[in-house]
């Protein structure tokens, strides 16, 4: 039931006078899977999500559907901190054909892992395509504990977890307690060949907004054998990871994408463009990377 090996980019979502941006989405998604991108994660953090409305949500989820017409996987953000509300976004979206659905921890309002459990369960009770759970106590103030992730894991519809929680012991814990046919992607750019160590089949990444073909390659080249050159490539972008993180997600990765041509430099409030000197480093790493 794995819905994608490899790289899946969560991707960026455009804005052009404070609408979306259709055709720099368009792009920059053929300009993806060019790259040999493993799977498109649309409306997810990266995507700026929590500043779009449904309607907004939802039509470019089905945009992002027809634009990429089955070439890889469609994985949907569909999260909420409203039980009720995740369930109408993951139908809805479901109904539009995405292949898959991203599915973050309650946030704000926070619950335990006995409301994890039940908040999953009614969520994959009410679709038929696989869902991700996705663990990113940083933002959400709710952890995802490993015991809660094997009992998760038995629901036929829970396909893996994207883990951002940093704690390799954590990932550690949740690789020894599942099946194989259960998912592990990196949630952190810095941490995908650690995760692979343990049986992770792949990372949904920010970096490959910016080096899709280059993080592909990272995790072919692991889960194919060669270590050393998997372990290179995430040496060797380090420090351009290092500054896509210089200010909150996704700051810095539009930047760079404008940078490079392929966006504008626009955000919805409360995000803004990044100040002087985090923009110096981020022009800094691109250029050493050869990207501009």
């Amino acid at each position: 039931m794995t819905l994608f090996t490899g790289a899946g980019t969560a991707i960026v979502t455009p804005f052009k006078d404070g609408a979306v941006d259709y055709p720099s989405l368009g792009q920059l998604i053929d300009w993806q899977i060019s790259q040999e991108i493993d799977a498109i994660v649309v409306c997810g953090t990266t995507g700026e999500a929590s500043t779009l409305n449904d309607k907004e949500h939802i039509e470019t989820v089905q945009y992002t559907i027809e634009k990429v017409n089955g070439r890889v996987p469609v994985i949907a953000g569909a999260g909420s901190n409203d039980t009720a509300h995740a369930i109408y976004m993951s139908q809805e979206l479901e109904a539009l054909g995405a292949d898959g659905l991203l599915q973050v921890t309650p946030y704000y309002n926070k619950c335990t892992q006995k409301g994890l459990i039940e908040h999953f369960t009614k969520i994959a009770d009410s679709v038929s395509i696989p869902i991700i759970l996705y663990s990113v106590a940083g933002r959400t103030g709710v952890n995802i504990s490993p015991s809660t992730v094997f009992e998760l894991a038995k629901h036929p519809k829970v396909a893996g977890i994207k883990e951002a929680s940093g704690n390799i012991s954590q990932v550690v814990e949740i690789a020894k307690c599942v099946s194989n046919d259960f998912a592990l992607y990196s949630g952190n750019d810095d941490m995908i060949v650690p995760l692979l160590s343990v049986g992770g089949v792949g990372v949904i990444s920010t970096v490959s907004n910016i080096v899709p073909k280059d993080t592909h390659q990272m995790v072919m080249n692991y889960l194919y054998g060669d270590t050393k050159e998997a372990s290179k490539l995430q040496l060797s972008m380090k420090h351009l990871i290092d500054a896509m993180f210089v200010e909150v997600n996704p700051i810095p990765i539009k930047a760079a994408l404008a940078l490079m041509g392929k966006i504008r430099m626009e955000y919805r409030l409360p995000l803004c463009p990044p100040d002087e000197k985090s923009m110096d480093l981020i022009k800094k790493e691109l250029t050493l990377y050869g990207l501009i």
